[in-house]
């Protein structure tokens, strides 16, 4: 019975495989038109343009200079795009979701020595599925939001595939959010964020995996070097948001625009920030950029996930985190940084005290 069930996914699993390549297959020629040539047909790749308010177009291709955020899962990856997203040349938009199971579906066909050679035997290249995959993933960025002078796309694990996004589209660059593993890891616990293949009540377990996933992504963030890829820790950013955002402008030639500093003011706003209403962080970006998220998880391991936290996570040391800490000392806040958490706490008060009125009613 198992044996009949496997063969009935594998070949449900091929199935979708192929619909799915079918469908890369005519995307990519529906956007080449064709030419006779002396040897046959050639195809020309069409100039495709963006048009902003005032009118004016831009052509996008593959060298277009995409942003990409990502890192592991509520590691202040939709902070980061919200506040990328006040910049008046920037437009990141909501997570797509589709980006990274692409990838990995192109990662798992270049895994499978039998798929690749099935692939090449039907003449379906690695230059072809590469032509494909960057069309694809380019329509999405582009058409899924207002367009903009700067495209970003924030879709956490899409840097899982770092290296490959690098290769497709040579000048994009990256941001790599790093977040505490122990916060991480209470985060998507406490507020049950799900993802593939974690046992939300096995502490250890998601730990380990979050090391795991996250050493991929580092590795793959060194190895195309820093000229490409900047990691960003959360802490830094909230603790010294002028210092790191500086930073971060630099890095992506971006104009300083103190609207970087104030988010929470664009939130919902025309040619603002637009948050989706699934992400499960989307209530706690409308806020200031604040501390009160740093030190959470203080407290709330078992003592013998703490003892053992080096072992679970040896990530945690490797990126410049104490796994005996508890708790950690991140540093101190920038003056406004503490005004603006008092700002978001008085928010969170006024809410707490309309809601109570409400159910007295």
């Amino acid at each position: 019975m198992a044996y009949r069930f496997g063969r009935k996914m594998n070949t449900q699993c091929m199935l979708y495989t192929l619909i799915a390549l079918i469908i890369l297959w005519i995307f990519y020629i529906g956007l080449l038109p064709c030419y006779p040539v002396d040897d046959g047909i050639k195809f020309v790749p069409n100039a495709q343009y963006m048009y902003l308010a005032d009118n004016t177009s831009i052509q996008y291709d593959r060298n277009l200079p995409l942003v990409f955020v990502g890192g592991f899962p509520r590691s202040g990856t939709t902070l980061m795009r919200a506040i990328l997203d006040a910049h008046p040349e920037v437009r990141c938009g909501e997570e797509t979701r589709i980006i990274p199971r692409l990838l990995g579906m192109q990662n798992n066909w270049k895994r499978s020595p039998i798929e690749a050679k099935r692939l090449l035997n039907a003449g379906i290249t690695e230059d072809v599925i590469d032509s494909a995959m960057a069309a694809f993933i380019l329509e999405v960025i582009v058409k899924h939001g207002e367009p903009a002078k700067r495209l970003c796309n924030k879709d956490p694990f899409a840097l899982k595939s770092m290296m490959y996004l690098a290769k497709l589209f040579p000048q994009g660059k990256f941001i790599f959010m790093i977040r505490d593993g122990r916060a991480v890891v209470h985060s998507i616990m406490s507020r049950q964020v799900s993802i593939s293949g974690f046992n939300l009540s096995d502490p250890k377990s998601c730990l380990e995996k979050w090391s795991k996933a996250v050493e991929t992504m580092h590795s793959q963030c060194i190895h195309i070097g820093p000229s490409k890829c900047l990691p960003v820790y959360y802490e830094e950013l909230v603790l010294h948001p002028r210092t790191s955002l500086k930073g971060i402008t630099r890095f992506l030639n971006l104009p300083w625009n103190d609207a970087l500093l104030h988010h929470e003011e664009y939130v919902g706003k025309p040619g603002g920030i637009s948050l989706s209403k699934v992400e499960k962080s989307t209530d706690q970006v409308v806020r200031p950029v604040n501390v009160d998220a740093l030190t959470k998880w203080v407290g709330k391991f078992p003592k013998e996930v703490i003892d053992s936290m080096n072992q679970l996570a040896p990530m945690l040391n490797q990126l410049g985190y104490d796994p005996r800490a508890n708790p950690p000392n991140y540093g101190k806040p920038d003056d406004e940084v503490i005004l603006k958490t008092k700002q978001a706490q008085n928010q969170e008060e006024g809410k707490y005290r309309q809601n109570s009125q409400k159910s007295m009613r």
